[in-house]
């Protein structure tokens, strides 16, 4: 039987393990899906509503997985809807490959329907390897070139194949001059050691402090024991990074959480007082809440000698992977006896906790979304995968839900684009279809694009032997982040015209799609809710009517900022005096002694 190029290119994907392709068609990739159809649909096509949510769901693909995700789009459009998912799988480091239909070569250059310049398009988001394959030769060089590349750089590469090739007949290349064979599939990941040198210098850096803090990333994923054994040598404290939520457990005493805007009290006070830093696989851009510049000694891990060095005046930088290089360092430390820093530590953790459990049960109009994750925090299976959105639900994902067990999780980090919340746990349904999935989205987001995605989900449930996939949808009828962007770094009133949202109903929407849903508008029936969706037997939404007005007040906001930024909206802002209350009530959870409630 002849095999097209279409039918190659399916081949080398199962041949490097890929289990789906995560797409929508359109002419100009025919000969692939008719390839598609030929191969019994193995991989397997995952067909979203929009080929935005296709990057998506290879991105929470890969994240949750391991493994290289792999996206498809048709010519013109198709290639310009992936883009920013591919942009979000540049940004945080994720393995994905574009495969991307392009108009007939006959066609190149008239100006023909939906002929894009694809390779201008895409140089930037897969500058580490883009190409357009014009003969069936290239492919095997070309397909092998972007799956390596995307695993060992951790980055975003795309693959051009004009429409009129995919129907050709496929030919190997030769050995001969100017023809590029390739090797068969494997995987190439590599331990990178730093110099032992560089180690001995970095120890002496952490045993010279006496209030140590680790900065931990998403690059420190597998090194929890690693992280674990050094903090308790040390004494220090570990602040996570957001996309690094997910590496150290939150029921570890001097595990202070997340750091940032989005973080909590004890990582600002940990940066803020430390004299010696570490930071592990992470590349976090806020250098505001990094110790003051020169206050604290510091050394760097990182797996990416391209990426180390750049946010704070580090002494040594240890280029290598994190749990091969902590496990060298280990060794090089001696235990501190003094734990004074250790128990400060402690405590400031232990009354945070106290503070979120007071601010998640304030009373609120309707519903105090800080609540919403609190009793799921109380509830999550240890092996859950929780996806966020980007909104002001991000912020209660990063605060108030404490990470445990295998859970894993995570979100648009450095892009922090609206809309991957539901596609990242519909990609991570695919990675773990025997683990639960929730995802934790803003009504904005929903509006955009999540709704269409709950077709997806009726669509390919049944694929899934856990088939618990929760959508909680944070129902205020605002953009409700940007108001409060608005309020505090403009000192601007709510503008209603840009922010309210259309009122729907999120459950009735599931219920239409054979989806299960709950409604929720009172905070007691919070937990039940909770319940009922985890013991549901197919996908859910939660429809929770949440309090537009709660403040996502900053770790490190003082109550003369909050004073400021009341005043600048009390005179236009449409919710200001309810705005005030809650904000008063919330920061003033912070000062209620320890133990109170």
């Amino acid at each position: 039987m002849v095999q097209l190029v279409g039918d190659y290119v399916l081949q080398r994907l199962r041949e490097w393990g890929v289990k789906q392709v995560f797409g929508y068609p359109g002419d100009g990739i025919n000969g692939l899906i008719a390839a598609f159809g030929r191969a019994d649909n193995k991989p397997e096509f995952v067909q979203s509503r929009h080929e935005e949510m296709s990057a998506f769901q290879a991105v929470g693909y890969a994240k949750f997985s391991g493994e290289v995700g792999v996206c498809a789009a048709t010519s013109g459009p198709g290639a310009i809807h992936l883009l920013t998912g591919l942009y979000d799988a540049k940004l945080d480091h994720v393995p994905v490959v574009a495969i991307i239909g392009q108009t007939a070569r006959s066609a190149m250059g008239g100006n023909y329907q939906q002929e894009v310049d694809l390779q201008s398009l895409y140089k930037d988001v897969a500058s580490d390897y883009l190409v357009e394959v014009n003969v069936p030769s290239q492919l095997p060089n070309a397909l092998d070139r972007a799956f390596r590349i995307a695993r060992t750089r951790r980055a975003p590469t795309a693959v051009i194949i004009p429409s009129d090739l995919q129907e050709e007949r496929y030919e190997a290349p030769t050995h001969e001059f100017k023809q590029v064979p390739s090797s068969p599939p494997a995987k190439t990941d590599v331990r990178v050691m730093p110099d032992a040198e560089d180690i001995r210098r970095a120890a002496e850096i952490i045993e010279s402090g006496s209030r140590v803090a680790i900065l931990a990333g998403q690059g420190a994923r597998g090194a929890a024991a690693e992280l674990t054994e050094l903090a308790e040598i040390t004494g220090a404290g570990v602040a996570k990074a957001l996309l690094g939520k997910d590496v150290l457990s939150d029921e570890l005493p001097f595990v202070t959480g997340a750091i940032g805007l989005l973080g909590t009290r004890p990582s600002y006070e940990l940066m803020r007082d430390c004299d010696t830093l570490l930071i592990v696989g992470s590349n976090l851009p806020y250098a505001q809440f990094f110790p003051e510049f020169g206050q604290a000694r510091a050394v760097q891990i990182d797996i990416d000698g391209a990426m180390i060095g750049m946010r704070y005046p580090t002494e040594v930088n240890l280029v290598g992977d994190a749990k091969a290089t902590l496990a060298e360092l280990i060794p090089l430390l001696t235990r501190k006896a003094d734990r004074t820093w250790r128990d400060k530590i402690e405590a400031g953790v232990a009354r945070w906790w106290e503070t979120i459990e007071r601010q998640s049960m304030l009373a609120a109009k309707p519903v105090n979304p800080m609540r919403v994750v609190w009793e799921l925090s109380q509830r999550i299976p240890d092996n859950a995968i929780i996806t966020a959105d980007s909104g002001s639900s991000t912020n209660w994902y990063a605060r108030c839900l404490r990470m445990r067990g295998t859970m894993r999780g995570s979100l648009s980090g450095t892009l922090a684009t609206m809309g991957p919340g539901v596609p990242y746990a519909i990609g991570a349904k695919f990675a773990h279809p025997e683990r639960p999935a929730i995802a934790l989205v803003g009504d904005g987001a929903m509006q955009m694009n999540g709704l269409a995605e709950l077709m997806t989900i009726a669509r390919y449930q049944h694929l899934w032997s856990d088939p618990r996939l929760i959508v909680c949808v944070f129902h205020n009828n605002d953009l409700n982040q940007v108001t409060w962007e608005l309020r505090a770094m403009s000192g601007s009133p709510k503008f209603e015209e840009s922010q309210s949202l259309p009122d729907i109903s999120y459950a009735d929407v599931a219920r239409s799609f054979g989806l299960a849903a709950v409604a929720v508008d009172d905070p007691d029936d919070i937990a039940g809710a909770w319940e009922q969706a985890l013991r549901a037997d197919r996908p859910t939404v939660l429809d929770v009517r949440c309090d537009p007005e709660m403040p996502p007040i900053p770790p490190h906001a003082t109550w003369e900022q909050m004073k400021s930024t009341a005043e600048s909206v009390l005179h236009g802002d449409p919710e200001a005096w309810h705005m005030i209350t809650q904000g008063v009530k919330t920061k003033a959870q912070e000062f209620i002694p320890s133990g109170r409630s």
